[in-house]
């Protein structure tokens, strides 16, 4: 079997699929996009993925998009080291907090990403250039379009922020709900691997608003602990690591 992971090292949805990958230490070619240069808007991309989004998983010759999707397919095809209870109770339960997950902390935390991380980048771009590269995106139009080139305002970053809150809460509850010490209990799951990402990226924005709460703060370093972590985020996978005003920014917007 070969597999072929178009992705961007900093980007979230990129991020969980390189964790099941190395996991499972399964072999896979990587193909990195730059994102900012609008690789995933390039014609060739597109017809792998007319979303134009990362990730997308080619697996001899089969193509595969959406993260969580790709992480499933991956258990399916890769059983080892499953991420996926066998209990249908249990799947159920991973499977409504991986939609959660989806619809609140990975939409929220675009917010501050594109607002203290790539904001700068659009500022130096003319308005006709950067309202065409935002039409340009299939998913992402409305969103681009709204930040524009003056980022989000601070309601809307206060939101977002209440958003990742209601995120640890979420969590907190249902670790104490299964006795962790991960969300679903003893062993990790999908649901751990799909919201990793928003808490590894609001910590490297310097952000970490779950400090109150000390089974989240268990469970980060239980996951920045696990073997499959630090090849996930090789050097340049942090935002931190790509723009250096990144930090600075976050702090005085936190």
């Amino acid at each position: 079997m070969v597999f072929t992971l178009y992705n961007a090292p900093q980007s979230t949805c990129s991020q969980r699929v390189r964790f099941v990958f190395n996991a499972k230490k399964i072999p896979f070619n990587e193909v990195k996009l730059n994102l900012l240069k609008g690789d995933q808007l390039k014609p060739n991309y597109l017809k792998l993925n007319p979303n134009g989004v990362v990730p997308t998983l080619e697996h001899d010759g089969v193509i595969v998009i959406d993260s969580l999707v790709i992480a499933e397919y991956l258990d399916e095809v890769l059983p080892q080291a499953s991420f996926t209870p066998e209990s249908p109770v249990e799947r159920a339960r991973m499977r409504a907090l991986m939609h959660f997950i989806d619809e609140v902390p990975a939409a929220a935390v675009r917010v501050p990403t594109f607002n203290l991380a790539f904001l700068p980048s659009f500022q130096k771009m003319s308005r006709a250039d950067f309202v065409a590269m935002a039409e340009s995106k299939p998913l992402r139009r409305e969103f681009m379009l709204s930040m524009g080139q003056t980022g989000f305002p601070q309601a809307e970053m206060d939101a977002a922020l209440a958003r990742l809150r209601r995120t640890y809460e979420r969590m907190d509850a249902e670790i104490e709900k299964s006795g962790g010490p991960w969300l679903l209990g003893e062993k990790i799951s999908l649901a751990d691997v799909a919201v990793m990402p928003a808490l590894v990226r609001m910590d490297d924005l310097g952000m970490p608003g779950w400090l109150h709460l000390p089974r989240i703060v268990t469970w980060f370093a239980n996951i920045r602990a696990q073997e499959a972590f630090r090849p996930t985020y090789y050097h340049g996978s942090l935002l931190s690591e790509r723009f250096p005003h990144f930090r600075e920014r976050a702090r005085s917007a936190g």
